[in-house]
């Protein structure tokens, strides 16, 4: 014991050197910590309060708070089991049954256009926006620069600059009306330079809930066109947001009426609760079927390196609830379910802080629309709701609507009221 205590004694001043040296000299010593990740969630968990609101998180939750699987996709589910399929891969563009009704939920099975369309299936909405992305960075013509609106989902800016793609932004959000700033959007989509690629929300903004009206989007198409530019629109919700799925999908139609060339990102994570299932679909609008087969043939080999081909059990459930009539019809009264679960929070919302007494003018809940809604609660008022009342949501005061239940919307207005009076 005394020799082994020596000699590990003796050699444990150079060890130490080696091992600094070591660490000096690491493949990955230039390699900087990340920022943290939001710490709602986190926080929350922590909080110990019965009574206690999240309000931070982004996935659709029943009036109990839990999450909720469409009954549409459980039986899906079922259906798929008894057919037996087997586990092979996906062709490089994915399911051919989903991306077809994907396509057709999106642009309308009447569409004139459904045949010049080049669409893949995507690892959901994120991946869409990755895919359109490099198609953008390797194809688009004119200057490689995406406009998106200020503010917007956080991931968008990540996307399109890992994408090789200039990010610049356009006015969208009014903090002194807590609404759209049209006149601010139109003005800088006609003062940028000609060609620029716009990526437009098509329903329930996110992360504001501020959509715009049909004739407000009808100017917003006049001034693409006069600007020559490409729209390029994210629908992550799709009846989810007012429960019609095609009142939804109007801005997408029109600016095609209208003849814009235009790219899409779909996702099914909200509206058939696919979240971990991660179904998307990314499409372009071709001027002919021969255009289509080339941009086709670019899809695949843009996604073949990227993850080779997409997973198969999400799009089988999504078209399964696509293409069987009654099935279909069971889902669009489920996602009608939800989405006025939501515009009823936001009712109940309003109504509570009028009832306790509150000044402030809270007609903006109401008027936004989809999971997402600004408060216009100051982040100081977010930190005072988190640390005295357990009520936890997004420092720029945004809150998922989803997060508010009938037991607990009259709490949640007593402490909003508590900190804004």
């Amino acid at each position: 014991m005394l020799f082994a205590k020596t000699f590990f004694s003796s050699r444990a001043p150079s060890a130490v050197r080696m091992l600094s040296a070591a660490r000096a000299g690491s493949t990955w010593s230039n390699v900087p910590q990340g920022p943290p990740e939001t710490g709602i969630t986190e926080a929350f968990k922590a909080d110990k309060f019965e009574r206690k609101i999240n309000l931070g998180v982004g996935a659709y939750r029943d009036d109990k708070g839990k999450p909720y699987v469409l009954p549409s996709v459980r039986a899906a589910e079922e259906r798929l089991l008894m057919k037996g399929l087997d586990k092979e891969y996906a062709g490089i563009t994915g399911v051919p049954a989903f991306t077809k009704a994907a396509v057709e939920l999106a642009y309308g099975k009447s569409s004139p256009v459904l045949d010049r369309i080049a669409a893949t299936q995507s690892i959901s909405g994120t991946g869409a926006l990755r895919i359109g992305g490099a198609f953008f960075e390797r194809f688009y013509p004119h200057a490689k620069a995406v406009y998106l609106p200020t503010p917007s989902w956080a991931n968008h800016a990540a996307i399109m600059k890992d994408s090789k793609l200039d990010v610049k932004s356009y006015r969208y959000y009014n903090k002194e009306t807590i609404g759209l700033d049209i006149d601010g959007l139109l003005e800088d989509i006609k003062n940028v330079p000609r060609s620029s690629i716009f990526l437009f929300h098509a329903c329930a903004h996110n992360p504001t809930g501020v959509d715009p009206t049909p004739d407000q989007w009808r100017a917003i198409s006049d001034a693409v066109k006069s600007g020559g530019h490409f729209p390029f629109f994210d629908m992550a919700y799709q009846g989810f947001a007012s429960g019609d799925t095609d009142k939804d999908a109007y801005a997408l139609r029109y600016f095609i009426e209208q003849g814009h060339a235009v790219a899409l990102s779909q996702s099914f994570a909200k509206n058939m609760g696919l979240y971990g299932e991660r179904v998307g679909a990314f499409s372009l609008l071709a001027e002919s079927e021969e255009e289509k087969k080339r941009l086709d043939s670019q899809i695949k080999i843009l996604v073949r390196p990227l993850y080779s081909n997409p997973p198969v059990n999400g799009a089988r459930i999504a078209s399964e609830i696509l293409n069987d009539p009654t099935l279909n019809k069971q889902w669009l009264v489920e996602v009608k379910g939800m989405a006025d679960r939501i515009i009823s929070m936001r009712a109940a919302l309003k109504t509570n802080l009028e009832e306790i007494g509150s000044k402030h003018d809270w007609s903006h809940i109401t008027s936004q629309i989809g999971m997402f809604a600004y408060t216009g609660l100051k982040p100081e008022q977010v930190e005072r709701l988190a640390k005295e009342f357990s009520v936890y949501g997004t420092r720029d005061g945004r809150i998922s609507v989803a997060g508010i239940t009938s037991d607990n919307v009259k709490y949640l207005a007593e402490s909003i009221h508590k900190v804004t009076a």
